[in-house]
């Protein structure tokens, strides 16, 4: 066989259906966001990002990068190894106590990331309740499709935010085996939520555990930022919280929250955790000074979502294809991925905006789209330069959207 022909031709594949990606060679600066300067030699000069999941813009703010410095010239670089070989420190300690605080559960655990923190929870405890049921809803994120199917366990997938579905499907199940339902809070392409309480209800009556991702809530929803189960008073209903540390915390890392018991056990046996090597002690001091600030702050929350709501009604005033969702993710849809790249090039080339287009199998075929991230720090002029420039491409192509 010839290896590199292969590479080389399903490259071509991705190529001939516009579904190739290329990465923006970007340089973030502190005090600019969410200005940035492209360092591609073709396209050099200050770009305007709008694609950014650091959705508050901490990943910029002093508080975080002053703990950072200050833990690095404290305790160094690296953490030193796996958590169980010399790999924890003190910053671990206290983010995970300060995690599992935010979120009212006995116990929290770190990883190297929201996928690995999936991932890993999901198959370690689907792979070791005997006779269990994974039940996953059809939207579900690829690190928790992932985790699913290395558990090897049974796997139901119900529809969206189905929950007849769901209850169809947990009612077929033989009572006396163990279940899991896992779902999202907020999905992070459509923007929609999902009834937690009602799946809550639903995980009671047939005797299911529930797995809550809130990866796309945590610091964004609720009175402290603990995601959308606390804006809706419902924490407390659910075994397994799991969150990021590198979203609207503005750093890098993943955890799961929920009871001492539980933690206790994936600690013990998820080969994601025991094998990998912790989190650089500077990196967890950043997030724990990012937690605690959005613990007592809802300055940047509530500017968020005003800069989200206003993004999402000039867009419908201009007449360009905003999906709607009531969230803070204003997906825009284009239906062709082709299109929806040159769209993106022609966004960074002429105005100097960037824009990553979304494709299968991030989202169906058919439904490709830009994600527009609007963050507190967007100012009105950026908004406006944004829907001006959009309604200039969408004129200049034709651009017919597929209903």
């Amino acid at each position: 066989m010839n290896y590199e022909q292969f590479f080389s031709d399903r490259i071509a594949d991705l190529r001939s259906e516009g579904r190739y990606r290329v990465f923006a060679d970007l340089e973030r600066r502190v005090g600019a966001f969410p200005r940035a300067t492209s360092r591609a030699p073709a396209l050099s000069g200050d770009v305007t990002v709008w694609c950014s999941n650091d959705y508050l813009g901490m990943g910029q703010n002093a508080v975080v990068r002053e703990a950072m410095k200050e833990a690095i010239d404290r305790v160094g670089a690296g953490a030193g190894g796996t958590r169980n070989i010399s790999g924890t420190t003190h910053y671990h300690v206290m983010l995970e106590e300060e995690l599992a605080d935010l979120h009212g559960t006995e116990a929290a655990l770190l990883f190297t990331s929201g996928y690995v923190a999936n991932e890993a929870a999901l198959a370690t405890i689907g792979s070791h309740m005997p006779g269990c049921v994974l039940l996953s809803d059809a939207d579900n994120h690829a690190s928790m499709i992932a985790g699913i199917r290395y558990s090897r366990a049974e796997k139901v997938i119900f529809a969206h935010n189905d929950l007849e579905d769901l209850e169809r499907r947990l009612a077929a199940i033989e009572p006396s085996r163990p279940k899991v339902v896992a779902f999202e809070s907020i999905y992070s392409m459509d923007g929609d939520i999902s009834p937690i309480s009602a799946v809550c209800d639903l995980a009671d009556r047939y005797g299911a555990m529930t797995y809550l991702d809130e990866v796309h809530a945590v610091g964004l929803y609720g009175q402290r930022g603990a995601g959308i189960a606390e804006r809706d008073g419902v924490m407390d209903r659910l075994d397994v919280i799991q969150g990021t540390l590198a979203k609207a915390y503005g750093v890098v890392g993943g955890y799961i929250a929920g009871s001492a018991a539980m933690v206790d056990f994936v600690r013990s046996y998820a080969s994601g955790f025991i094998f990998t090597s912790a989190l650089p002690p500077a990196v967890a001091a950043g997030a724990l000074a990012s937690v605690r600030h959005l613990k007592s702050s809802s300055v940047e929350r509530e500017r968020h979502q005003e800069r989200a709501a206003t993004l999402k009604r000039m867009l419908a005033d201009a007449g360009l294809p905003v999906m709607d969702s009531p969230s803070h993710i204003v997906p825009l849809l284009i239906g062709d991925p082709i299109v929806c790249k040159q769209v993106t090039d022609e966004l960074m080339e002429r105005y100097r905006i960037y824009v990553q287009p979304i494709n299968f199998p991030t989202v169906p075929r058919g439904t490709e789209r830009l994600r527009l991230t609007p963050t507190p720090l967007h100012s009105d002029a950026d908004i406006a330069h944004l829907v001006n420039s959009l309604t200039e491409v969408w004129e200049r192509r034709a651009i017919r959207v597929a209903a």
